[in-house]
Formats: C-alpha cells, sequence, structure tokens
C-alpha cells in the first residue's frame, strides 16, 4: 500500500520544490497584462499597474514594442541585472529585444499604463527584412504631423499629432495596419470607395486594420489626438 502512494507523493514534493524555485510566468498569466488582440502579426497586451504595485516577473518571448500611457515612473527588474531607474512620458514608444524575464515596479503615485504590442513574427523578419522607404522621417500636414520614428523587425512606427482641424491627407496602406490610441480620439475616417465615418477610440484602446485600402484622416474635435500606428508589409511580400 505505501509503494501505490509514493510516487504521488514524490511528484507533488517535486512540483512544490519547482513552484518555490521558479517564480516566472508567461505574460499571458502575469495579471497586469490583459490580452486584447491576437493574430499571426501581434500579440497586444493593455498593462496597467496601480501606484506602489509591481508586476510578477514574466516572460517576453519576442521582441515588442510599448506605447506609454501618461507620463510613468517605473523600476525595470530584469532577471539576473540590476534594476533600472525609467522615467517615461505619456506617448513615448520604445522598442525592446525578447527573450528575457522582469518585473516592472510602478515608483509613482499614478498608475502606469501602456499598450505592449509583441512581434510575433520577428524571427522571420530579422532572417528577411523589409525594407520600407522611409525608415526615419518627419511629415508636416494641415495643422498636423507624423513623425516615423523607426522600424524594426519589417514594422513601421509612426506617431501622429493632430491638432482641431488637422488632417492627415489621403495615403494608400497596401499591408495592415495597428492604430494604438494615446489620448481618446474621435477621428473622421474617410476610406476610399466607402462612406466617410467615424473613428472612435479611447485611451490604449486599439484598431487592426487588415490593410489593402486608401484613406484620409481629420480631427474634428476640440483638443489634440495623438496616436501611434505600427504598419507591416503587404502579405507574402518579400524582402527588398
Amino acid at each position: 500500500m505505501k509503494a501505490r502512494f509514493l510516487l504521488p507523493i514524490l511528484f507533488v514534493t517535486v512540483a512544490a520544490l519547482f513552484a518555490q524555485n521558479n517564480n516566472e510566468v508567461e505574460i499571458t498569466a502575469e495579471p497586469h497584462h490583459h490580452l486584447v488582440l491576437e493574430n499571426t502579426y501581434v500579440r497586444v497586451f493593455y498593462v496597467e499597474a496601480p501606484a506602489g504595485q509591481a508586476t510578477l516577473m514574466h516572460r517576453h518571448r519576442h521582441d515588442y514594442i510599448f506605447v506609454t500611457l501618461d507620463d510613468s515612473h517605473v523600476s525595470n527588474e530584469v532577471e539576473g541585472w540590476k534594476p533600472i531607474d525609467l522615467t517615461i512620458k505619456d506617448g513615448e514608444t520604445r522598442f525592446a529585444p525578447g527573450d528575457f524575464a522582469h518585473i516592472a515596479r510602478n515608483l509613482a503615485k499614478t498608475p502606469f499604463r501602456n499598450v505592449t504590442i509583441e512581434l510575433m513574427q520577428d524571427a522571420e523578419s530579422r532572417k528577411n527584412p523589409y525594407k520600407w522607404n522611409e525608415d526615419r522621417a518627419l511629415h508636416v500636414f494641415n495643422k498636423g504631423t507624423q513623425d516615423v520614428m523607426f522600424a524594426k523587425d519589417g514594422v513601421r512606427v509612426s506617431e501622429f499629432e493632430l491638432q482641431p482641424g488637422g488632417m492627415v491627407p489621403s495615403h494608400r496602406h497596401n499591408g495592415p495596419v495597428l492604430m494604438v490610441a494615446v489620448n481618446n480620439l474621435e477621428l473622421h475616417n474617410d476610406v476610399q470607395g466607402q462612406k466617410p465615418a467615424t473613428l472612435g477610440l479611447k485611451s490604449g484602446e486599439v484598431k487592426w486594420f487588415s490593410g489593402g485600402f486608401t484613406h484620409s484622416m481629420m480631427n474634428p474635435g476640440k483638443t489634440t489626438g495623438k496616436f501611434v500606428t505600427l504598419e507591416f508589409p503587404p502579405p507574402g511580400s518579400a524582402a527588398k
């Protein structure tokens, strides 16, 4: 009878010891990371940690881009390294290479919020990098700007600001686009061949567009609209 119970007891004991020595969790199991969108291109998380709180130690297996919402002050505690104190501005967008685990500790008296976008095709994009016509540029529109900040892993990242009445002129997206609202937005979106529509997003919300369309956007509101876009190459496009 004792032999029958020896293996289960041994298994439970080993599992308990493993759990004590391995505090790392997958990003999908980290309670401050809320999955809001997933497809073959991206996995998008809305992240929020209240004042004074910290995330669990969690692993990023893919390269990722994060868009900070509101001014933030955090301690970035990467496994095996000394903590790094970070002060990040509202709307600041950064790229981080993956394959590491860390804790994000909120040192501010306000919530720490961001949108974290994992690039699911990062390995393939590094082998066959897509060449954009612009990796870095500033475009000035009527009461608005587009700052093409960087291109990483085949993804081109731009920051837009539209003053009241500002317009992004007509342009084409051959590939998919992810839009991240930095502040509350209500834009007129005029897609060629369709009826004009209102695009409303709250701060931290995202919108995925499949690509293959031409459009313009206008801010009819009374406050400046800020958003970030991630542009992806057209499906099946070869590296240039």
